[in-house]
C-alpha cells in the first residue's frame, strides 16, 4: 500500500499575505490560486493550501519541516533578519535559541496567524 500526504489546509485572516510569508521564509514560489486556495508547494511534492478562515474560531496549528543542514541556515537566516522570535521548543520556554534534538538542529517560530512553524535537520526520534 502506498499513502503519501498530497495537502493540508491552512486557515488564515490573509491568504496572499500568509502565503506569502511561508514561501519568503522557506526560499519557496506561491503558486497561482486553485478555487479558494493560495497554494504553496513543499519540494516533496505536498502543498500547504491557504485559506481564509473567515469569522468562525480558530486553533493554531503546527506545521514542522524536514531541511538539510544548508537550508536551516538559509531559513534560520531569514527569520533572523525578520527579527522574528523564535524558540527552541514548542510552548516558546526557550526563546533566542536552537535545539539540537536527535544531533540535529530545530527551531520554531510563528506565522502571522498564530500557527507554529518549525524547520528540523533530523527527524525525531533518529537518534544521535
Amino acid at each position: 500500500m502506498t499513502v503519501s500526504l498530497n495537502h493540508t489546509i491552512v486557515a488564515a485572516a490573509d491568504k496572499k499575505a500568509s502565503a506569502r510569508f511561508l514561501a519568503d521564509i522557506l526560499g519557496l514560489d506561491v503558486s497561482p490560486q486553485y478555487g479558494p486556495f493560495i497554494p504553496v508547494e513543499i519540494p516533496n511534492g505536498v502543498t500547504l493550501d491557504f485559506y481564509e478562515r473567515g469569522d468562525g474560531p480558530f486553533v493554531p496549528q503546527h506545521y514542522a519541516f524536514l531541511v538539510s543542514e544548508d537550508d536551516f541556515d538559509a531559513i534560520f537566516g531569514r527569520i533572523k533578519d525578520r527579527e522574528l522570535p523564535y524558540w527552541a521548543d514548542p510552548y516558546h520556554h526557550r526563546p533566542n535559541e536552537i535545539n539540537t534534538n536527535d544531533g540535529g538542529r530545530g527551531v520554531y517560530w510563528e506565522d502571522p496567524d498564530g500557527h507554529n512553524l518549525e524547520i528540523i535537520t533530523r527527524p525525531y526520534g533518529s537518534g544521535a
